[in-house]
């Protein structure tokens, strides 16, 4: 079968739209399947997309899963959901490294309510992070200001 896609990695992946045509490349071990992964979160629904994006983020080649991961993300902004083995390959992968991103994505465009309760905790846990880390710069910060204050008495 010939593809009508060019699998040298262009951006032209981008716009991929057959389910079909990636799961013969993944068949043929084409290379850009993460990138043509983001095109299926894009172009396709999320029932079709989902498996494949999955598939993608076992694939050996760490960009390409990058670009899974990715996918996932994308499909979190524009579906507001993920199916459940979305959500357990990101569980599965944790959040920090090349999924990073995806779960924070679906911790913004997934309502609270939605998230399975790993999520759930995970926005707990990247709130109070994000809080403690705020209050830290605030507090280097004001530190800075006060030495350079009493330096300055100093002079």
């Amino acid at each position: 079968m010939v593809s009508g896609w060019n699998w040298d990695g262009d951006e032209s992946l981008l716009r991929f739209d057959d389910p079909v045509e990636w799961d013969a490349a993944y068949e043929r071990g084409e290379g850009p399947l993460g990138s043509a992964a983001i095109g299926l979160a894009f172009n396709c629904s999320l029932a079709e997309a989902s498996p494949r994006i999955v598939r993608a983020m076992q694939l050996p080649d760490i960009a390409q899963r990058g670009f899974a991961f990715t996918a996932a993300g994308t499909a979190a902004r524009l579906n507001g959901e993920l199916t459940p083995e979305l959500y357990a390959a990101l569980r599965a992968e944790g959040p920090v490294g090349v999924s990073e991103d995806a779960i924070r994505d679906t911790l913004t465009f997934v309502p609270f309510r939605q998230l399975p309760p790993w999520f759930k905790w995970q926005m707990v846990r990247i709130t109070v992070l994000d809080k403690l880390e705020y209050w830290w710069m605030l507090s280097k910060d004001a530190v800075g200001d006060a030495w350079r204050a009493l330096r300055g008495r100093r002079s």
